[in-house]
């Protein structure tokens, strides 16, 4: 496991005294999700530059999800707690993506109730909008994978969403 400065170097992030340091998701392949311009406090710019894997036709079309990993990755990035996890999203793919593009997330966090937090994504090509999106999230005490969802019995659940 790579240590913060590794992580740092890895995902380019030039850091000063008005920028926050990345609390989450540390792992993610910036070549698949992007990688990050501006990290601030419920702020984020990230940018994704389209490669071959993510061709979808002849024609060089990018497949939508990975137009949508990329947004949820910038969401995750405004939020930018150890424990935060996508439970809602609401998008809108706007105009096709093609290979060689490069596409700049801008992720800004709207609302925060208790463990809730509600992001706005919005991601262009040049100036053209792509992609717009609502995604909800929730902060949880530990990592998702670690939670043990019991019912009203006390009795696990399986499958149940976490909020």
């Amino acid at each position: 496991m790579a240590n913060q400065e590794e992580l740092e170097e890895e995902l380019q992030i030039d850091y000063n005294e008005n920028e926050v340091m990345l609390s989450t998701h540390e792992c993610v392949n910036s070549d698949l999700c992007g990688k990050v311009l501006v990290l601030e406090q419920g702020y984020v710019e990230t940018r994704l530059s389209t490669i071959s894997e993510m061709v979808a036709d002849d024609l060089g079309l990018i497949h939508g999800g990975f137009i949508f990993g990329a947004a949820d990755y910038a969401a995750m990035l405004a939020v930018n707690e150890q424990n935060v996890v996508l439970v809602a999203s609401n998008c809108q793919f706007l105009s096709p993506v093609k290979f060689h593009d490069e596409v700049t997330f801008v992720a800004r966090v709207r609302n925060k109730e208790g463990r809730k937090r509600n992001i706005h994504v919005e991601g262009y090509v040049l100036d053209i909008k792509v992609f717009e999106g609502e995604f909800k999230t929730v902060v949880t005490d530990q990592h998702v994978l670690k939670l043990k969802l019991l019912d009203e019995n006390g009795e696990h659940l399986e499958g149940e969403p976490i909020v």
